[in-house]
């Protein structure tokens, strides 16, 4: 069985080359993600997920805006583009004119780039000297609550660095592991007798 995928797939299958269908592609994103979006916030959505260049993604936004299917707002103080009524409409649309596969990998890039933010924003650590060793100190806060402050030792930079990154890549299920931990502890059973 040959498994050399390359010979059947074309560059131009796996992204767009054509501006009306970025433009649908864009709208569908907006549309789907249902959150305002910053002008680089929105490039780089675009060039992670690799189904288009940064040239048609600007001859897009500019028809977009020239057409009035996003507006750039401010937003607390920030240019932000928001998908208009119009926009909403020709996304649920015409959305079928760009390939599933397309509208898939922009959403998915999407969701994890906004993730990719809130753990930025929402996760906090500090690695320092502690002895013979270094100390991990991982702090998730959920808003202005504070869930978690630990800290983790580790022997060596290199270790202390790689704890740091194997939190960093999924902070959310770190903080449930150790929650499940403590809950599942069965050692403390408190005194329900009144």
């Amino acid at each position: 069985m040959d498994h050399n995928f390359d010979k059947y797939v074309q560059p131009n299958m796996l992204n767009l080359n054509d501006v009306y269908e970025a433009k649908i592609l864009l709208a569908y994103f907006l549309f789907q993600i249902d959150r305002p979006c910053t002008p680089m916030q929105l490039v780089d959505i675009c060039e992670q997920s690799g189904v288009m260049d940064y040239f048609l993604y600007s001859a897009a936004i500019t028809d977009m805006q020239a057409n009035g299917t996003v507006d750039l707002v401010n937003i607390e103080g920030v240019e932000q583009y928001v998908l208009s009524d119009k926009g909403r409409e020709g996304a649920e649309s015409f959305k079928e004119i760009v390939p599933p596969s397309l509208r898939k990998k922009i959403y998915a890039t999407g969701l994890m780039f906004f993730s990719r933010l809130k753990n930025e924003r929402d996760v906090t650590f500090e690695v320092s000297e502690h002895g013979k060793g270094y100390l991990v100190r991982c702090i998730c806060r959920d808003g202005g609550v504070t869930l978690m402050d630990i800290s983790l030792y580790a022997p060596d930079k290199e270790q202390a660095e790689f704890i740091k990154a194997k939190i960093s890549a999924n902070p959310s299920a770190f903080y449930s592991q150790v929650m499940d931990y403590i809950i599942d502890n069965q050692e403390y059973l408190p005194d329900v007798r009144g």
